[in-house]
């Protein structure tokens, strides 16, 4: 993955050993912006007001350990896209089937090399850019289609929909989706950024751009209609952004899909 200054993600490493966490800190370091916590009660206070891309933790932590960590992340609408990484030096297969059953995403036994840890971590973030980028590129795919597990699937789902009643509204805004969603702004606007790398109003845009599609493949309506349908204010407007968004015009698009 190419890590360059501006996409450098944020790696939360929690261990109550300080010379693992310096270690990891200093190894994950050269690759991720990497933010150290002694449990998992620092953890959740960090999360509450700050971005984190994936969490790795050891599991034998004081207050708050790695499993009840993993579980109030997997069970908290606002954090249940977090990648998790479990470690432990247990090595029996019953710890393995505890870690995944609390929704760890992998899990690491102890002693691992750093390489393999840095492999995980990357293929966990690839794999989840990936999914974006084929939700964001191809006019088809759903938007449930990014999620990664049943919390956020509901969650994906239900926007969607409120996206879709209400898609004729030029000033449909994060505010009526935030208070329909029953979550804070800055919440939800973390929600969507985390799960979907985009920012509530892009996700609007893009849902607007998919809806079209479907009606462009009905084949009912013509393009300027489709425009006021899907709430843009011109035909001209709505042609920019769909070109942009998938690399065809509405016209282009339509025509493909002819039987």
């Amino acid at each position: 993955m190419h890590n360059n200054v501006t996409t450098r993600f944020t790696i939360l490493v929690a261990d109550d050993h300080q010379d693992i966490l310096d270690f990891l800190a200093d190894d994950l370091g050269e690759h991720y912006d990497v933010v150290k916590a002694n449990n998992g009660q620092e953890v959740l206070d960090f999360i509450v007001t700050q971005h984190v891309d994936l969490i790795v933790s050891d599991i034998m932590m004081p207050y708050v350990d790695g499993y009840e960590l993993c579980t109030r992340l997997k069970e908290n609408l606002s954090y249940s896209h977090i990648p998790f990484i479990m470690l432990t030096a247990k090595n029996n297969l019953q710890s393995k089937i505890e870690g995944l059953k609390y929704g760890a995403d992998a899990y690491i036994e102890k002693p691992f090399s750093p390489s393999f840890l840095q492999a995980q971590i990357d293929s966990l973030l690839r794999n989840r850019q990936h999914v974006r980028e084929h939700y964001s590129k191809s006019p088809l795919v759903p938007l449930n289609s990014i999620a990664l597990n049943k919390a956020d699937q509901a969650f994906l789902e239900k926007l969607n929909t409120l996206i879709i009643e209400n898609i004729s509204e030029q000033g449909l805004c994060v505010d009526m989706l935030a208070d329909h969603m029953h979550m804070s702004r800055p919440t939800l606007y973390r929600k969507i950024k985390g799960i979907s790398n985009l920012s509530p109003n892009e996700l609007i845009n893009i849902t607007r751009l998919k809806k079209a599609a479907d009606l462009l493949i009905e084949g009912e309506l013509k393009i300027y209609e489709i425009s006021t349908t899907v709430g843009f204010n011109s035909s001209s407007h709505f042609t920019r952004n769909f070109q942009k968004q998938f690399g065809v015009s509405p016209k282009e698009y339509a025509d493909s899909k002819v039987k």
